[in-house]
C-alpha cells in the first residue's frame, strides 16, 4: 500500500532503499581501513532502523544520552555514550554498566572522583578530545592535563580508560570537499600525535571519531580504530551545503498538507512549522537566500530532485511558507501534499517521533 492515502498532517517519509545504501557506503569504508563501525544512533532513534545495521555486520553503537542507552540496551550490548558523562544520573550508570559494556565520556577531575566513589559496576572510559571543534572537551596540546586525568582513571579498579574521542564538529563549516578533507587530515595529525605520546604506556589505547562529513568524504582513516557518524543514515540539506552528500542521497522528506496558495506572490502555506522541523536555517549556495528547506514532488516512489527555485522561505510555530517558481506553483492546489527536504534530519526527525517507508508501514523510534 502506498503512503500517498495515509498523509493528512506533517509525516516525515523515508526511503528505505536510500537508507540502507548510506549505511552499507560506511560500513564498506570502515572496512576497507580495518576500523570498528559504530555508528551514532542519535538520528534515527529506532530499534527498527537500528537492526538495518545488523546486516553490515555492525555490532557495537552510539547514542547521545543514558536515557537512548536504555532505550536500546535490550537489543545492543555495546554502547558508547558520546556525551560529557552526567554524574546526577549515577542511578542509570549503574543500571546500564551491569547490564551492558558501556563506555563512556570523560573531561575532567570532578566526574572521575563522583565515579570512583558511586559506581557499582565496571565501565570503560573515553577521555574526550578537542581537536579543533572548541565546543568541549580537553585540548590535545594539554597532554600534562590529559596524563593526570588518565592517571585518575588508572587508580579506579571499575573504570577502564579505553583511549581519546574526537567530534570534528568544525567540519560543519566547511563547504566543500576540499575544506572537508583539509580539516580531516587536521585532526588526523592532532590525533596522531596524541597517541604517538602515550602509546607506549597505554599500548591498547583506541582513538574513535565521528562526524558525518569527513566519514562520508574522507578515505584514508587507518589511522583510527572506530567511526562514529550518525547523521549520514538520512543526509539532509545542511550536509549537501557543506558537502557531504549529493541532494539523492537525503533519505527522508517531510510530506505537508498545503493549506493556502497565494499566487500572486508565487506563495504555498503548508502545514509544517517549527514543532515539526525545528527552526534550523542555512544559506542557499546558489540563491543567497536563508532557508528550511528545499521543496520536492512526491510520487509513488519517493520524490523528485528538487528545483533550487522553490524553497521553504518562512516559519512559524504551525506554519511554513514555502515560495516556488512560476512553473512549479500551477502544480498545486490547496488540500494537495508537498515534501520539503529538511535542513537537519536529526532535529526533524526527534520532533515527528515516527517515519513511514513508501509503502506505507509506520516505522516507531523513542
Amino acid at each position: 500500500m502506498s503512503y500517498k492515502n495515509k498523509i493528512t498532517s506533517p509525516c516525515l517519509l523515508l526511503d528505505e532503499d536510500k537508507c540502507k545504501a548510506n549505511i552499507r557506503k560506511i560500513a564498506e569504508k570502515a572496512k576497507r581501513n580495518g576500523m570498528v563501525f559504530r555508528p551514532h544512533f542519535k538520528t534515527h532513534v529506532s530499534l527498527e532502523i537500528g537492526q538495518w545495521f545488523r546486516g553490515e555486520g555492525v555490532e557495537k553503537i552510539t547514542v547521545s544520552s543514558l536515557e537512548m542507552a536504555e532505550y536500546f540496551a535490550d537489543e545492543w550490548k555495546d554502547i558508547t555514550v558520546a556525551f560529557p558523562i552526567n554524574i546526577l544520573e549515577i542511578d542509570r550508570i549503574n543500571f546500564l554498566a551491569e547490564k551492558i559494556n558501556l563506555n563512556i565520556v570523560i573531561e575532567n577531575h570532578e566526574a572521575v572522583t563522583f565515579l570512583s566513589e558511586h559506581l557499582s559496576s565496571s565501565v570503560n572510559a573515553f577521555i574526550k578530545i578537542d581537536a579543533g571543534n572548541g565546543r568541549t572537551g580537553i585540548s590535545f596540546n594539554d597532554k600534562t592535563k590529559i596524563q593526570h586525568l588518565i592517571y585518575e582513571l588508572d587508580e579506579c579498579h571499575l573504570i577502564h580508560f579505553d583511549g581519546f574521542l574526537c567530534h570534528a564538529g568544525n567540519s560543519y563549516q566547511a563547504r566543500g570537499k576540499d575544506e572537508i578533507l583539509s580539516i580531516h587530515e587536521n585532526y588526523r595529525k592532532k590525533l596522531n600525535e596524541l597517541r604517538s605520546h602515550f602509546i607506549e604506556e597505554y599500548p591498547d589505547l583506541k582513538i574513535s571519531v565521528g562526524d558525518t562529513p569527513t566519514c562520508s568524504q574522507a578515505e584514508d582513516f587507518t589511522w583510527a580504530d572506530e567511526i562514529r557518524p550518525g547523521n549520514f543514515v538520512f543526509y539532509d540539506v545542511m550536509q549537501w551545503i557543506i558537502g557531504s552528500n549529493l541532494l539523492d542521497d537525503i533519505a527522508v522528506v517531510m510530506a505537508c498538507p498545503i493549506v493556502a496558495k497565494h499566487k500572486e506572490r508565487n506563495e504555498l502555506v503548508i502545514h509544517g512549522g517549527a514543532i515539526h522541523f525545528a527552526r534550523d536555517s542555512r544559506v542557499h549556495p546558489f540563491l543567497d537566500k536563508v532557508i528550511f528547506g528545499l521543496v520536492v514532488e512526491l510520487s509513488e516512489n519517493g520524490w523528485s530532485h528538487p528545483n533550487h527555485k522553490d524553497y521553504y522561505a518562512r516559519m512559524s510555530q504551525e506554519h511554513g511558507v514555502l515560495h516556488l517558481s512560476d512553473e512549479t506553483i500551477d502544480k498545486y492546489n490547496v488540500g494537495d501534499v508537498i515534501g520539503v527536504l529538511p535542513i537537519h534530519s536529526c532535529m526533524t526527525a526527534n520532533l515527528m517521533k515516527a517515519y513511514m517507508t513508501l509503502n506505507g508501514k509506520e516505522i516507531s523510534r523513542m
